[in-house]
């Protein structure tokens, strides 16, 4: 009797990552169906003057590539600002390279930040928000690469009074590895879905790093980058204070590019896990609720526990058929990136190695970031000794 009720407590447990699974694909539905029309009926003719605002360190992937496309912007009046650490950075060069190639554009490269902060891009942030000629502010990172009506479609949601920032999704300019397209599988099937899930439940109170819309007032209100520079995820930051304050954050269904900056599934291992370190920081309880999104070992548990061919199929049947169309929904329908369908099979590999990041989370005091090991001490970034 007692084996009975723990299997089929076992069982019920088990569930829940399928229900889980069924709210992301709700969340996904909705999102996609009612974004798309939201964001034009409110994009028509607003093209206010912008600043982009790049804080650099050191010679990314494609770097030139990315650099130049925001120099193509379908867009009447924007400047571009840099800030680098100092003109020995191997990015200086090409920095120049872009000025002398786009006379046209209005670029300025800012040498050092001018202060003495642990986290140095949000420095370099604090000194190119000060030096910006312009109200409103297009932040992004420098692996980004973008299309020519990028401008017009971060800047038109913040016509709306209501509207404090906005952020966008990202997806690989290309893949050259089978880590590569795992990562990319995680992100689809994941990740968004999991900002989907949050967007449906409490709203946007985020902005994601390669892209952050907003103005100087917003980001003054609440004390600034000045506020930040010693904390981490100022990305995530940036937008929970603004929200904070009343405003709406719109994530756009709209897509950027980012160069991969990984080559070995050790590199994209340490990656996740310094974020998911981060947001075990930021967000304990809710990271230990990520326990009933992995279905994986949950599914697992359940044949385990009732090795039947009814188990199998409905709870590895059921794991395997909600994430293919959850990856299927966002990736192919929502953001129309090609090539999704023949990544399916890697579905199950990350979530395995999403799982194994979670665990390791817990074993970790500290985050590497840029050859630099840090503690996370009451919120704030500290050198390790």
């Amino acid at each position: 009797m007692t084996t009975c009720l723990v299997r089929n407590l076992l069982l019920g447990i088990a569930a829940i990552p399928s229900i889980y699974y069924i709210i992301a694909l709700f969340s996904s539905v909705r999102f996609f169906l009612t974004a798309s029309a939201e964001t034009d009926e409110k994009s028509s003719g607003f093209e206010p003057p912008v600043s982009i605002l790049k804080p650099v360190r050191g010679l990314d992937p494609d770097a030139y590539e990315n650099f130049a496309s925001f120099c193509r912007q379908d867009y009447l009046d924007y400047e571009i600002l840099f800030c680098v650490g100092d003109t020995n950075d191997p990015v200086f060069p090409l920095l120049e390279q872009l000025i002398r190639e786009f006379p046209e554009r209005r670029i300025r490269v800012l040498i050092g930040s001018g202060r003495d902060a642990v986290n140095d891009k949000v420095a370099k942030l604090v000194r190119l928000v000060n030096e910006a000629s312009n109200e409103y502010l297009v932040i992004n990172d420098s692996d980004v690469r973008v299309k020519p009506d990028y401008l017009r479609r971060i800047v038109a949601p913040l016509a709306n009074p209501k509207v404090g920032a906005v952020t966008c999704f990202y997806v690989p300019t290309e893949e050259t590895s089978w880590v590569q397209r795992l990562q990319d599988v995680g992100m689809l099937s994941d990740f968004y879905p999991g900002i989907l899930v949050a967007k449906q439940l409490d709203g946007v109170k985020f902005a994601l790093g390669p892209t952050i819309g907003t103005t100087r007032t917003r980001l003054q209100a609440f004390g600034g980058y000045a506020s930040l520079e010693n904390r981490p995820a100022d990305d995530l930051l940036v937008g929970r204070l603004i929200a904070d304050q009343g405003y709406e954050v719109a994530l756009l269904p709209y897509s950027i590019s980012t160069v991969p900056d990984y080559q070995s599934l050790r590199d994209l291992f340490l990656k996740r896990l310094r974020w998911i370190t981060v947001m075990r920081h930021m967000r304990p309880w809710g990271h230990l609720g990520l326990i009933f999104t992995l279905g994986l070992p949950w599914a697992l548990l359940a044949v385990a526990a009732h090795p039947t061919l009814g188990v199998a199929a409905s709870y590895v049947g059921g794991y395997l058929a909600l994430r293919i169309a959850l990856t299927a929904v966002v990736g192919v329908w929502g953001l129309r990136q090609s090539g999704v369908w023949v990544k399916m099979a890697f579905i199950p590999v990350w979530d395995a190695l999403a799982c194994l990041i979670w665990l390791v989370s817990f074993t970790r005091k500290s985050i590497r970031w840029r050859g630099q090991d840090y503690l996370i001490h009451k919120g704030e970034l500290v050198p390790a000794p």
